[in-house]
């Protein structure tokens, strides 16, 4: 009897080895360098800032991703189930504007005062004001695909956008491998493309009068925020799976990351072996450019940086396995050097996943993909002078 019970042991052990040996996966891992974590050192030394957000309820809505004014003065923040919430700024008076259907990541305002929105699911839409909740029904799609020298190419994770004076809109679509519509969802899609590595993200340009898209820039390891300069000549790009933000050339087009790391007359790095991956960015006020990190940075995952094959390993583990970072609230803003100007931050994880900032007169807003509510704090208790 034993001796059957060892055996029957052995087979499934071997079985379970055979699993995590050869099973398929969804992920194809490439090899790449991870610079060396510094940790929470220099400016980036850890801190209590951010602690103590209040909350305001969004009616039952979560993960207030993305947060910005609208021209009506009022706060505008984009919420799951595609639903995008209007409030006055003190959170009060909350109504569901618009719905797309999808999940829209990131938006802006044109000059018509038309919400121009980077769903994931959809591509990027144009919402009328007042379009309400049959605003997946009415809302225009401008881009959902770009020509490409094989043909049409989806676009499959819109996740950030911006609108310039001039009218064009440039937005990232972070991964061409995974698609958050295909892949259950955009955090589960976004862990799939940074795992894998292949550096598939891109920024593009989208010009509303000729009706015509271009890749600005390519070869990016999940394209994720994406704010103008001042004056509107450059590009802010933050490369979430190679924890860095890129300063870029509008009028260059398809550039390589790759092979700009270096550095060229149209792109360098301004923000390099950051303490987490970096998500939104928005311009703030006094020069400020305002970033968020989803999450800090794990040292399993940089290990396997150089060991495509232990990653394939990894995602053959129940998901509860998968070596995701805890959570931990971490924002800063830089200016157009990449000089860091205010770090806050949360140890707890009390207020997960901490995407963006957005900065009013008096207050900052905490942006999150999970949060069950929208955090906000006083710029005093961030050292920064109301205006």
């Amino acid at each position: 009897m034993l001796r059957k019970t060892l055996l029957v042991i052995a087979i499934l052990f071997l079985a379970l080895v055979a699993y995590l040996l050869v099973a398929p996966v969804p992920v194809a891992p490439e090899a790449w360098n991870a610079p060396q974590d510094a940790g929470y050192v220099g400016a980036h030394a850890r801190n209590t800032r951010l602690a103590g957000l209040t909350m305001i309820a969004m009616g039952g809505a979560t993960g207030p991703e993305h947060v910005a004014i609208g021209p009506d003065g009022k706060l505008y923040a984009a919420v799951d189930g595609g639903k995008i919430v209007r409030m006055n700024a003190d959170g009060s008076a909350p109504e569901v504007w618009a719905a797309t259907g999808g999940r829209v990541l990131g938006f802006d305002f044109d000059a018509r005062g038309r919400l121009i929105a980077a769903d994931a699911m959809r591509g990027v839409l144009a919402l009328e004001a007042g379009a309400g909740l049959d605003a997946g029904k009415k809302a225009e799609v401008l881009v959902d695909k770009v020509k490409l020298d094989d043909g049409d190419d989806p676009i499959r994770y819109a996740d950030a956008v911006v609108v310039a004076k001039d009218g064009k809109i440039y937005f990232t679509d972070a991964s061409r491998r995974f698609g958050a519509k295909e892949w259950g969802g955009t955090f589960e899609a976004s862990v799939l493309d940074i795992i894998e590595h292949a550096a598939t993200g891109r920024v593009l340009v989208h010009d509303p009068v000729s009706h015509q898209t271009e890749v600005v820039m390519n070869d990016l390891a999940f394209a994720n925020g994406l704010a103008l300069s001042a004056d509107e000549k450059s590009l802010f790009v933050a490369e979430t799976g190679e924890y860095r933000v890129w300063k870029v050339d509008v009028n260059a087009r398809v550039l390589s990351a790759k092979a700009s790391v270096s550095g060229t007359p149209q792109a360098r790095l301004v923000l390099s072996n950051l303490p987490g991956y970096p998500d939104n960015l928005m311009r703030g006020m006094q020069g400020r450019i305002w970033l968020g990190f989803t999450k800090p940075r794990g040292a399993a995952i940089d290990k396997m940086a150089g060991k495509p094959f232990l990653r394939k390993i990894t995602m053959r583990l129940p998901k509860s396995m998968w070596p995701v970072p805890p959570a931990y609230g971490h924002v800063i803003a830089f200016d157009e050097d990449g000089k860091i100007v205010a770090d806050l931050q949360d140890p707890s994880g009390a207020y997960p996943e901490t995407t963006g900032v957005t900065e009013t007169s008096d207050r900052l807003y905490i942006q999150s993909l999970h949060a069950p509510a929208l955090g906000w704090m006083e710029k005093a208790r961030a050292g920064l002078k109301p205006l």
